[in-house]
């Protein structure tokens, strides 16, 4: 379950509804420090054990980010302990680079025009490795990673990324970039599932797609359940976001069915493709990436 939001509720309210999402099945929970979600959902866990939701810790896999005001090799390791602060936690289960990009610290927001500066994958990276060797994080890897990015940092890196998360969702299926990641042995985990309808840059491309519609009454599911499904078959971890308790079962009713390989075949052949997201705020003609061929590797 993901903690991006644009406008979260109160924390108190947040941590209910963490806790609502543990009481129906959750045990994964995705947050970040840009997300503003780490202490609620820290305070949730807290109570989840209190309550004997959970037995102990290790029944619950948290996910925290490093965010790119803190994308430098001395930042990183202090980034995380104030991320385990929020959390209240001795350890991450994982740890993942945000996205390619350092801005100055200090920098508020995604108004980065100004603020970017080159990215140190080499030295970043080693200081992620030493969170994990510190036992702060049982697990490391990035996000928003393409595949040049990602051949960049295997050249070097000691401990290999475990996850790479990325955008993906029936509108955006990352072929290309999946089969890269499967080759190296890097899990693919997939944000905007549902294509981020109603947020300011996602659409309704997978919600109110003709493809999905007729397969869910076929089935009798709903669209989300179909969309869902498919990235659980592709062996990718589904990172959903509701804060609506029905929703949030009904998200979770996905594994005891499948859909055919007829269904499949319209899938990958009949939906359109586009990224979602498109990252133009992270390009600058004096920036790093001088355009978005640059910053997805080619994949746009």
């Amino acid at each position: 379950m993901g903690g991006a939001m644009s406008n979260l509720p109160p924390p108190d309210v947040l941590t209910s509804i963490y806790l609502d999402a543990i009481e129906v099945g959750y045990h994964h929970f995705d947050t970040a420090a840009c997300y503003g979600s780490e202490e609620a959902l820290g305070r949730a866990v807290a109570e989840a054990l209190d309550r004997g939701l959970v037995k102990s810790r290790s029944e619950i896999f948290i996910t925290t980010k490093l965010w790119c005001t803190d994308a430098h090799p001395g930042l990183v390791l202090p980034a995380l302990k104030k991320s385990l602060q929020r959390l209240g936690l001795e350890y991450v289960d994982l740890y993942l680079i945000h996205l390619p990009i350092r801005v100055k610290e200090g920098t508020e927001g995604f108004d980065f025009k100004g603020q970017m500066l080159p990215f140190d994958m080499k030295g970043t990276w080693e200081a992620m490795e030493e969170c994990s060797n510190l036992g702060l994080a049982k697990s490391i890897g990035v996000s928003n990673f393409g595949t040049k990015k990602l051949s960049q940092l295997l050249m070097h890196a000691t401990i290999p990324p475990a996850v790479n998360q990325v955008e993906m969702n029936v509108g955006w299926q990352q072929e290309k970039l999946r089969a890269y990641c499967k080759e190296k042995g890097i899990h693919v985990s997939a944000w905007s599932p549902l294509g981020a309808n109603g947020t300011p840059w996602g659409s309704s491309a997978v919600v109110e797609s003709p493809v999905l519609k007729e397969i869910a009454a076929a089935k009798g599911k709903t669209v989300a359940q179909v969309a869902l499904r498919w990235i659980h078959e592709q062996g990718v971890t589904v990172i959903v976001k509701s804060f609506n308790k029905e929703r949030m079962k009904e998200n979770l009713q996905i594994f005891n069915w499948e859909l055919s390989q007829e269904d499949s075949d319209k899938i990958k052949l009949q939906i359109p493709q586009k990224r979602g997201f498109s990252g133009d705020v992270f390009v600058f003609e004096d920036g790093p990436y001088k355009s978005l061929d640059e910053l997805w590797d080619g994949d746009i």
